[in-house]
C-alpha cells in the first residue's frame, strides 16, 4: 500500500477528486464551486511563496501539493458542468508552451535567456493583438498591487514606452516625492503616495528588483527585529512601550548586531 501511495499516477489523482465529488463523496468537496475556492487558492499560493522565502523544500513539496489540490478542484467542477476537464487545461497548456518556444520545438535561433524572455514577449504581444485585447489586460487586477504594478510596467517598456535611463527614474522620483510633500489635502496625498510608489516600482524594475520578494524581506527583517527587542525587554524586566524614543531606537540597533551575529 506505501509503495502504490508513493508512486500514485495522475489519472488516479483524476479518480480520487471524481470520487470525492461524487453524490456519496465529501459534503465539503461536493459543495464548492470556482467562486467559493478563491480564498483557498489565494491562500494556498501565499503559502507556496512562504515556504521559498523560507528556502523549506521538504515543506514546499507539501504545499505544491495543496496547491495542486486546488487547481485539481477547480478543473473536477468545470469537468462536471460541460465546461472543460483537466486533459483539457494539460493539452492548452502543452500547446502554448510548443508554440512559445519555438527555438526548442522549432527552429528559431537564440544565443542567451534574455533573448528568450524577449520572445515570448512578442508571441505574446502577437495572441493579445490577434485577440484584439490591450497590452495589459492579461495582467490580473487581483494581484498584489506591487506585482501588478511592475506587470504592467514591464508590458508597455517591452514595445519600448520606458524611460531611457535609470537616472530619469530617479529625477522623476524627486519630483513625485516634491509632489507629495506639497499635497494640499487628504486625497491628493493619496493621489501622489501612489505616484511615488508607482515610480519606485519602475525604479525596482530598472534594478532587476521584484519589488514585491523586496518588501516581503524587509517585512520580515523588521518583524525579527521587532520582536527581538520585546525578548529583550522581556529579558530585562521593561516594557517597550514605556521606553523613550532614543531607547527604543537604541535597542533596535542592539537587535540588529544580534540577530546579524546569529545569537
Amino acid at each position: 500500500m506505501a509503495e502504490k501511495k508513493a508512486h500514485i499516477g495522475f489519472e488516479e489523482l483524476k479518480q480520487l477528486f471524481a470520487r470525492l465529488r461524487a453524490p456519496d463523496g465529501c459534503p465539503w468537496d461536493r459543495k464548492q464551486t470556482h467562486a467559493s475556492l478563491r480564498p483557498y487558492l489565494v491562500e494556498e499560493s501565499y503559502e507556496v511563496l512562504q515556504t521559498l522565502d523560507d528556502g523549506d523544500l521538504q515543506k514546499l513539496r507539501e504545499e505544491l501539493g495543496d496547491l495542486l489540490l486546488q487547481i485539481m478542484l477547480h478543473a473536477q467542477i468545470a469537468s462536471e458542468e460541460g465546461e472543460f476537464t483537466i486533459d483539457d487545461v494539460i493539452q492548452t497548456l502543452r500547446d502554448k508552451l510548443i508554440h512559445r518556444h519555438p527555438h526548442v520545438f522549432g527552429e528559431v535561433k537564440v544565443k542567451d535567456a534574455a533573448e528568450v524572455k524577449h520572445n515570448w514577449e512578442l508571441l505574446k504581444q502577437n495572441e493579445r493583438h490577434e485577440s484584439n485585447g490591450s497590452l495589459l489586460s492579461g495582467v490580473p487586477k487581483s494581484m498584489p498591487a506591487l506585482s501588478y504594478g511592475q506587470s504592467i510596467q514591464r508590458r508597455a517598456a517591452d514595445i519600448g514606452f520606458d524611460w531611457r535611463k535609470t537616472e530619469q527614474v530617479l529625477d522623476k522620483l524627486v519630483e513625485e516625492v516634491d509632489e507629495l510633500r506639497n499635497a494640499s489635502n487628504h486625497e491628493e496625498q493619496i493621489h501622489e503616495f501612489g505616484d511615488v510608489l508607482f515610480t519606485l516600482m519602475n525604479l525596482a524594475r530598472r534594478l532587476g528588483i521584484d519589488a514585491e520578494t523586496a518588501l516581503r524581506g524587509t517585512n520580515q527583517r523588521f518583524f525579527e527585529r521587532f520582536t527581538c527587542m520585546e525578548q529583550l525587554c522581556r529579558e530585562r524586566g521593561i516594557k517597550l512601550g514605556d521606553l523613550s524614543l532614543e531607547e527604543q531606537d537604541a535597542l533596535w540597533n542592539e537587535a540588529k548586531k544580534k540577530l546579524a551575529a546569529g545569537q
